[in-house]
């Protein structure tokens, strides 16, 4: 009888199979742990600053040292991919360990955070008095005090003052921490140039007033106004005297030309007969320059004002009572009967 030959796999068959298994394994292993370099990190909440200069490589990698991604290449290549590689924006990125690769790249894709700092400047507060409250809010008061020297920043104040009183606006303002000092200045000067629209500038031109002697008239309405109803009374008192000829006898430029506050002003030592630029007791019409930085209510008083008297008279007196209220007369006389009456 004839011996059949075996009929199992041969050798070689045996060995090419199982190095295809090998090499399948293998590329499975590699998709997997391809996948997983897509996944979660496992790192924690992580705060992403993105400096002016950072490219996205930089990004990328401070991102994979803190554990917010397994690989930075990985995460280049989905923003690549997506084409926002291009689009990243300065400022801060709230990121976790718990996001995906692809909400990285989302969340790097959107809007940045970007710090602010509040800083706000009231109604009246003069030049020397701003550098203190910017110092408060983080800011370097002696750079903030020289742009505030700064004239060239107004065309309304270069070359006819010594710094920008009267040309800062008043408001509450949103600054970047980071900000420089000629960068705030900047954009609080600009903020007052929105007040003087052509409308309003013919108004005050109609008054005889250029930009600066509405804005000087007006920083003395909001010294001497109680309350923002008083202030067309008072610009137009003001403003009839300056068409009269009668110096204006306002009390908080004669502190300003002293470099005093208001309360410090002493009658007795002579602080109303010492003449300054800015006092209007002894020289006649508006000082020399804005007292305070005025708000809008004082800069439209001044340009809507309220010059008549109930009876139809000018007004050309004004007093502050005990009472609260404001009196308001064409004479002196009748200005002299109510200080008695009412102070």
């Amino acid at each position: 009888m004839t011996r059949l030959q075996g009929s199992g796999t041969p050798g070689w068959l045996k060995i090419l199979l199982g190095l295809l298994v090998v090499l399948l394994l293998a590329a499975l292993g590699i998709a997997m742990y391809v996948k997983s370099l897509f996944g979660a990190a496992g790192g924690g909440n992580y705060e992403l600053e993105v400096k002016p200069g950072d490219t996205p490589g930089t990004v990328a990698r401070k991102l994979e040292e803190n554990g917010i991604v397994k690989n930075a290449r990985v995460l280049r290549y989905v923003m690549d991919r997506n084409g926002t590689a291009s689009t990243l924006k300065e400022g801060f990125y709230d990121l976790n360990g718990k996001m995906t690769v692809d909400q990285v790249a989302e969340k790097l894709a959107g809007p940045a955070r970007i710090p602010v700092v509040n800083v706000t400047i009231p109604e009246g507060r003069r030049i020397k008095d701003l550098p203190a409250i910017f110092e408060k809010a983080g800011f370097n008061a002696q750079e903030i005090a020289a742009a505030l020297k700064d004239t060239t920043l107004s065309q309304y104040a270069n070359g006819k003052q010594p710094d920008l009183e009267g040309f800062i606006f008043p408001a509450t303002y949103e600054f970047r921490p980071k900000d420089s000092a000629q960068t705030v200045v900047k954009k609080m000067v600009a903020r007052m140039e929105e007040e003087f629209t052509p409308a309003n500038v013919a108004k005050a031109k109609a008054l005889g007033l250029s930009v600066r002697g509405w804005d000087i008239l007006a920083s003395m309405v909001q010294a001497e106004a109680a309350n923002d109803a008083e202030m067309p009374i008072i610009a137009g008192v003001f403003l009839n005297r300056l068409e009269q000829g009668i110096a204006l006898g306002s009390d908080p430029t004669v502190a300003y030309g002293l470099n005093k506050d208001l309360p410090e002003l002493d009658r007795s030592a002579g602080d109303f007969t010492k003449d300054t630029p800015y006092s209007t007791y002894t020289r006649m019409g508006l000082p020399a320059g804005p007292i305070n930085n005025p708000g809008t209510p004082a800069l439209e008083a001044v340009i809507n004002p309220k010059r008549k008297m109930a009876d139809g008279r000018d007004a050309l007196y004004f007093l502050h009572a005990k009472d609260g209220k404001i009196y308001v007369n064409h004479t002196y006389a009748e200005h002299l009967r109510d200080n008695e009456r009412h102070r």
